[in-house]
């Protein structure tokens, strides 16, 4: 207990808290005056967002990497352990290089996904076949995605780099939809591709994406053709454009409400299975 209040070890106490403290500060002023930055020249000086909140994180880590430098510096125990690690460094070199592998991975692949950037801050994306959502942060380690259930998703950057990224957003956001609905085979085919097309034009969220040449040539905004004649059904689809993904989403569940309903009025069937069931009587 009175080691604790030794002089010695309440100066370094006051010089690791100092450091520490002092580091909070500056890294918090930094990115209070990069955000006030980025606001007023991001129009003007065309900033990526998406850099910017990497650049953010970079220099928090630096600000903090430097007081933890300043503190083994400035207490000789520190230095003494440090410089006696570096000496030894054969074991703990491998050691220290194993366990730092993956975070070093996942520095390095944010870096790359931040300059070639498959994807953006604000971007829709697919990972994989798993998870998709709003990409809310890139940081030196992970990237942050805001799900459709406004979870958040933390992935690290060295996945990110190794999965396949569907990105809804990039270049153009427009999206065309697949509406795909089975009809049996006593049903009206061209009947039931009308009424698939007027509800589809009158959608909201339905974008016509014809050119005015298409539209001269008297070409449908919704295309709709049969795509297999399976054992029990025929398959249409529609394909139906919409301005982005999550209005497209929107379209497709009314349009499969709105069909299901207007088929069952207009009398076109949706086939299901069905089974025979033959009872023999046998007299014994």
């Amino acid at each position: 207990m009175k080691e604790l209040f030794n002089p010695v070890v309440i100066k370094y106490l006051i010089i690791i808290g100092t450091s520490l403290v002092i580091a909070g500060i500056i890294s918090k002023a930094l990115r209070v005056i990069m955000t006030r930055f980025f606001i007023r020249s991001a129009d003007n000086l065309k900033i990526d967002h998406t850099r910017f909140n990497f650049l953010k994180n970079a220099v928090s880590f630096i600000v903090f990497m430097g007081a933890i430098s300043y503190i083994f510096s400035r207490i000789p125990e520190l230095k003494a352990v440090s410089v006696t690690l570096f000496a030894g460094a054969g074991i703990l070199a491998a050691i220290v290089g194993f366990a730092s592998q993956e975070a070093f991975s996942n520095i390095v692949n944010g870096l790359f996904l931040v300059v070639f950037q498959p994807f953006r801050v604000s971007d829709n994306i697919r990972v994989g076949d798993l998870h998709s959502g709003i990409v809310e942060d890139i940081t030196l380690r992970h990237t942050i995605i805001r799900n459709f259930e406004n979870r958040r998703i933390i992935i690290p950057n060295s996945v990110m780099g190794s999965q396949t990224i569907i990105n809804s957003t990039i270049e153009d956001e427009t999206i065309c939809n697949w509406i795909e609905v089975g009809i049996t085979y006593d049903s009206d085919i061209d009947k039931a591709m009308e009424l698939i097309r007027v509800l589809a034009e009158a959608h909201p969220n339905f974008l016509d994406k014809r050119s005015q040449e298409e539209i001269a040539n008297g070409k449908p905004a919704v295309q709709i053709k049969v795509i297999a004649l399976a054992d029990s059904a025929v398959t249409l689809r529609a394909w139906v454009w919409t301005a982005d993904s999550g209005k497209g989403t929107e379209l497709k569940f009314d349009l499969y409400e709105q069909i299901k309903k207007t088929f069952d009025r207009e009398k076109i069937g949706f086939p299901f299975p069905t089974r025979t069931v033959y009872i023999q009587n046998s007299d014994r």
